[in-house]
Order: C-alpha cells, then structure tokens, then sequence
C-alpha cells in the first residue's frame, strides 16, 4: 500500500499498523476462530495481516525440502502458520530487523519488517538469516472500510503488538498472552452480545 495512505490513517489516530487483533468468540469458524492476528499495513484502502497462531500440519523442513532449499540446521519442528485466507500459496516471514536486507520487504517497524522473497529463506536455511523470525502461508486482507466494521460489529479486541508475543511465545500461547496485556482472560469472554 502506498506510503501516504498509511501516513493519513496514521494521522487521524485510526491507524491499527503494528497491533494485535484478537478474535472475540463470534469468529467461532475457521482460521480467525480463537487467532490473533499481527496487523502489517493499515490505511484508507484497507489491511493487511498475519495471523500468527494458527499452524497448518507443515514444518519449514517441508517447506524447504519443497523448494529446493538445503538446511543446516532441522526446522522440523518449527511449524507453518496459517498466515490468513487469502494467497495461501504464497509464503510470507515476520522477522526482526537486522543488517541484512531482502528483495521484497515491508517495514512495519523500526524492529519488525515482513518479507515476501525466497532469499530471506535461504539465509535462515543457512542459519545467516534472522534468527527471531515467524514463516506463514497466507493473509489476512480487509478492503477498505471491512475492518472498521468488523471492529464496530466487536468481532475483535485490539492491543499495541507485542514483538515479544511474536517472535519468543510458543504460538500456543500468543493469544492467551495478549489477552493477559488487557487484563482479560479469552475463556471467559461469552460469544453472546449483550444489550441493555
């Protein structure tokens, strides 16, 4: 998305870049039900994000045995994200920010930037590669406007990210861990919506 859409967004206090989007118990089916999603890109035509506890039956060993990529290290137990819905074919990395840089980068932040090219697998094949990284198939993606309905409609609670939840929680417990961060215990959250 271009620069200055984000830049607006920002501007106007509404722009959820660099948060957490926590599934409240009305997303009870498929891949958003209980997930907790890492928003990449917020802006007047939409978002973009990662969800980042939901693993597909898949390790990056098979990832990379699947492309050709020689390991030195065993990634058998480190699993694939279901990353969303959209583009499941394509693989996508959160990771830390280092020295290095890659062919096809989003910033997102000063410490977190998502990449999109096979090079940034290589290196972490290698082990010269970030070493604090996160590797999905897939997106999360809402037109413009979709996700301030969703938000309006409460089917998500929001959080400043955590790098932290990311990067050094097992995926098990991101959503737990967030939830804590607000004082809420996801559990105990009914998916009946109450009015008075």
């Amino acid at each position: 998305m271009p620069a200055q859409i984000t830049a607006s967004a920002s501007k106007s206090g509404s722009c959820l870049r660099d948060h957490f989007l926590l599934a409240m118990p009305s997303l009870s089916e498929g891949i958003f039900s209980q997930s907790i999603t890492y928003i990449c890109e917020h802006g007047e035509a939409g978002a973009m994000g990662i969800v980042i506890n939901q693993p597909l039956d898949l390790s990056v060993a098979e990832i990379f045995d699947h492309l050709d990529i020689e390991s030195r290290t065993d990634f058998a137990d480190e699993p694939v994200m279901a990353g969303g819905p959209v583009q499941l074919d394509h693989g996508f990395v959160l990771h830390r920010r280092g020295a290095q840089s890659w062919e096809a980068s989003l910033q997102v932040t000063p410490e977190i930037t998502l990449t999109t090219s096979r090079d940034v697998l290589r290196a972490i094949a290698e082990g010269s590669g970030p070493q604090e990284h996160l590797i999905a198939l897939g997106y999360a993606g809402w037109t413009a406007g979709q996700l301030e309905q969703e938000l309006t409609a409460n089917s998500w609670l929001t959080i400043p990210a955590d790098s932290e939840i990311i990067f050094s929680t097992p995926w098990h417990a991101r959503l737990s861990a967030a939830a804590a961060q607000l004082g809420i215990d996801m559990n105990l959250i009914s998916a009946q919506a109450g009015h008075a």
